[in-house]
């Protein structure tokens, strides 16, 4: 009987395995079939069938079920499936949890839907898996630039800042703290001082997930991961005892920006006080503190300047009345984002930064520094009260004859009684200075003895500063009263005119917000000048030419004669011209001016249409000259496609270089698309590209690139972790204003050609002479955008409203005057690198 068992059970194995083999099969057929239909949902669902009953054949269906997998969340993305879409991909990856290619694609979509923390995980992953995965690596260094950003390195780089941070804390602790909370701790770096100074219970929380697992990682490799407890979530959510057992005597933190209050430091402060933190100290309290919350840093000074600057007007109020022959209308107002009085669901910031010490034509003081106010972060009634008090007005004396270009602020860290730490322009420091543009007034002039007035509130978390006017010095008290007794008719019918008329021109006053890159793109004439005559010669052609092939056609007709007599009253065919470059832009209406032309452009914000149309209507050009493409197509990727069934463009402008110095994504597939749709004769916009880079010694880049090992972070083992970050390429840089000596002459890297896209070479290899013996650190690069091989405009010139970018290299190469370098260029799916070949 036993045995007849086991052969009845054999029996019974071996026809199981029969059938999960033609069930196998016969879904990998199925597969087969759908995927030859396009039907990629149904094969996504036979082949995950067959992995999960027959996971020995993962390698042999691996390449098919990728691609099977990647159709599949393409289609689902276009339907707005986006939990199916997940799904599978979770799904996928319980398949592969090591494939490198599904952790990308899975990242790409979470990218393109805002996740950029969790889209950073995936590209990560990908990258550790594959380090020669291109896709991957691309993707990873553009998020890598959102989730860790480029102010960490500086600012652990910057030794004084970390040394005053540790001394205040060491301090601290010291005088009695035992526990402390870390709000916003990046790295980790003050908690680590904290432990390190003897604070018994350290506690840190980061909402960042990538900054998160950064930090977890310091803390292990400094061997505090069992001494600091770390949390992933907001300061404002932690409670008492469910994540840390009881109130800390100490809150050390950093969440500021350099408008001082844009990362939350009030609320988040507000809520320790009154959740996480000891009561503070009394002031007739003894010297230990152990009983007692204080706040790392104690408090903030704020001061202001008001500053003449080229560089931040150029960028924020267009300063031009006419632009390559286009006129713009006087009731037509451009604002940029950080103008306070556009509405605050437009406005992010009230205010831009730069590094004031390095901004390109430098900047002049108007006015002496003064202080805007003060902020203790030891009492929580004056924090409380920032959300509720009311403007407060400040008057300051011009000192310099000039033009008020903006208020620039910065402020003083009170760490403690002691510490202090300065965000001065003046000061060489990591920090950048908040920037106030000035706009709206009609004359920002200023001389000696004027005075500047301005409005100062604490709204949103952010620092205003508005109504900002300019009193001029021999306006008298006397004025008002003067004014206010003159009481004739003629003079009172005189004021109520004036009123009047200012009544109606605020009134039909157009406001238009566009980006400060926009403006300082209105503000480039030789850019549009270029394009001007770029456009007119091909308009120009081919109108000689269809006139002619017109001619040619009436000569060989019956009704030749009637036509020729007829000719001037028939409106001939227009020609057609596309802008797609993204942006606010005013080509279509130079194109329009040429003639029969009908100009599409492909604004889609309808201020952005409403104040194109203006500028049209301005310069009488035909109503059916200007057109607004994407208002008319039904899915905006088609927006290369032909202006009508039987109809090509003359002229297609593309936007081949973004602001930030790099070249735009899918630029060439667009060209090659674009070449498909051309009228004969017809061109793209630009029709070449031509990359130059330089070889340099600047240690401003390696220090904004990378952590320079454990001495700028006090011995602390920071920089491997933090630099696993790091990109091989700095974006928007002026090399104008960067600190470094150039080590070789300027030399053509690339030439990427739109006319003829398919000709572009992938890889080059370029020689380049050392000029000056020193050290290459990295290699900047601009370009020069051929419209046409007469018309040429450079990224690196003083109108550009282009920046430069840089290559940086891992490891400073040492080189002598007379050597020569190979750099390898290689082009591919948009994306540049630049190796260096000794």
């Amino acid at each position: 009987m036993p045995n007849s068992k086991n052969k009845s059970r054999r029996r019974h194995k071996v026809g199981q395995e029969t059938g999960r083999n033609e069930l196998v099969s016969r879904s990998l057929q199925s597969a087969q079939h759908c995927l030859e239909d396009q039907d990629y949902g149904t094969a996504y669902a036979h082949y995950l069938l067959v992995l999960n009953i027959a996971p020995e054949l993962k390698n042999d269906v691996k390449e098919t079920f990728q691609f099977t997998l990647l159709k599949w969340a393409e289609e689902l993305d276009s339907l707005s499936r986006i939990q199916d879409l997940f799904d599978c991909y979770e799904h996928a990856l319980e398949l592969f949890p090591n494939d490198e290619v599904i952790c990308n694609s899975m990242g790409e979509h979470l990218f393109r839907m805002g996740f950029r923390d969790e889209a950073a995980a995936y590209f990560y992953k990908a990258v550790k898996l594959n380090p020669d995965f291109l896709d991957a690596k691309e993707n990873f260094y553009r998020v890598a630039n959102w989730v860790v950003e480029r102010w960490h390195f500086i600012m652990l780089n910057d030794s004084n800042r970390n040394l005053l941070y540790q001394k205040a804390i060491q301090k601290a602790a010291l005088s009695g703290c035992k526990s402390a909370l870390d709000i916003g701790t990046g790295t980790g770096i003050l908690s680590m001082f904290a432990r390190k100074a003897g604070v018994s219970s350290v506690y840190a929380c980061e909402l960042s997930k990538t900054m998160y697992e950064l930090a977890c990682e310091v803390l292990a490799a400094n061997g505090f991961d069992e001494e600091i407890k770390l949390l992933h979530m907001k300061s404002l959510d932690i409670e008492i005892p469910k994540h840390i057992p009881e109130r800390v005597s100490l809150v050390v933190t950093e969440t500021v920006d350099s408008g001082l209050f844009g990362e939350g430091i009030v609320e988040s402060l507000i809520h320790a006080w009154e959740h996480l933190l000891l009561p503070p100290k009394p002031n007739n309290a003894g010297v230990d503190a152990e009983n007692y919350g204080r706040v790392i840093p104690a408090g903030a000074a704020i001061w202001g300047m008001a500053v003449e600057c080229k560089e931040i007007r150029r960028h924020h109020r267009v300063g031009v009345k006419e632009i390559a022959g286009v006129y713009l209308p006087e009731e037509l107002e451009f604002h940029s984002p950080t103008d306070a009085s556009v509405t605050s669901e437009e406005t992010l910031e009230p205010y831009t930064t730069e590094k004031l010490s390095r901004v390109p034509g430098g900047y002049k003081a108007l006015t002496e520094h003064f202080q805007v106010f003060t902020v203790n972060f030891n009492n929580v009634q004056e924090l409380k009260s920032f959300a509720t008090r009311k403007p407060s007005k400040i008057d300051v004396t011009v000192i310099e004859e000039g033009i008020v270009d903006a208020i620039v602020v910065w402020f003083t860290l009170q760490l403690d009684d002691e510490h202090t730490i300065s965000t001065s322009p003046s000061e060489d420091s990591c920090w950048e200075q908040a920037v106030y543009p000035v706009q709206g007034l009609l004359d920002y002039s200023v001389k000696s003895g004027d005075s500047v007035t301005m409005e100062i509130s604490c709204q949103d978390c952010y620092i205003r500063i508005q109504k900002i006017s300019i009193v001029p010095a021999d306006y008298g008290m006397d004025d008002e009263r003067n004014l206010r007794e003159k009481n004739s008719e003629a003079e009172l019918c005189s004021a109520l005119a004036s009123l009047q008329t200012a009544s109606k021109r605020e009134s039909t006053q157009q406001r238009c917000m566009v980006e400060s890159t926009e403006i300082a793109l209105l503000n480039n004439i030789p850019y549009h000048e270029c394009f001007k005559a770029a456009i007119g010669k091909v308009l120009s052609s081919l109108s000689v030419h269809e006139q002619s092939q017109s001619m040619d056609v009436d000569r060989h007709s019956d009704a030749a004669l009637a036509r020729n007599q007829s000719k001037n009253s028939v409106t001939p065919d227009p020609l057609y011209v596309l802008d797609v470059s993204e942006g606010f832009s005013i080509l279509p209406i130079i194109a329009s001016k040429y003639g029969p032309v009908k100009a599409y452009s492909s604004v889609e914000k309808e201020q952005h249409q409403v104040a194109l149309s203006l500028i049209s209507e301005a310069n009488r050009c035909p109503k059916e000259a200007l057109e607004f493409w994407l208002s008319q197509l039904k899915d905006e990727n088609m927006v290369l496609q032909r202006p009508k069934s039987d109809k090509l463009w003359s002229i297609i402008i593309l936007d081949v270089i973004e602001t930030s110095g790099l070249i735009q994504q899918d630029v060439m597939e667009k060209a090659a698309i674009s070449r498909c749709l051309l009228h004969s004769g017809g061109k793209i916009f630009p029709q070449h590209v031509k990359m130059y880079g330089v070889l340099v010694e600047s240690r401003a880049l390696v220090l904004e690139t990378e952590v320079q090992g454990t001495d700028p972070t006090l011995g602390f083992n920071i920089a491997p972790f933090i630099n696993q970050f790091k990109v091989p390429f700095r974006i928007f840089l002026d090399l104008s204003t960067l600190p470094h000596v150039p080590l070789s002459k300027p030399v053509e890297l690339m030439r990427l050609d739109l006319m003829n896209p398919y000709l572009n070479s992938c890889n080059r290899e370029v020689k380049v002479k050392v000029c000056k013996t020193g050290h290459v650190t990295g290699i900047p690069f601009w370009y020069h955008v051929c419209l046409d091989e007469d018309t040429v405009l450079d990224t690196s010139s003083k109108s550009s409203h282009w920046k430069q970018a840089a290559v940086v290299l891992d490891k400073p190469i040492q080189v002598q005057s007379g050597d020569e370098l190979v750099l390898c260029v290689q082009y591919l799916n948009s994306n540049i690198s630049i190796t260096v070949k000794q």
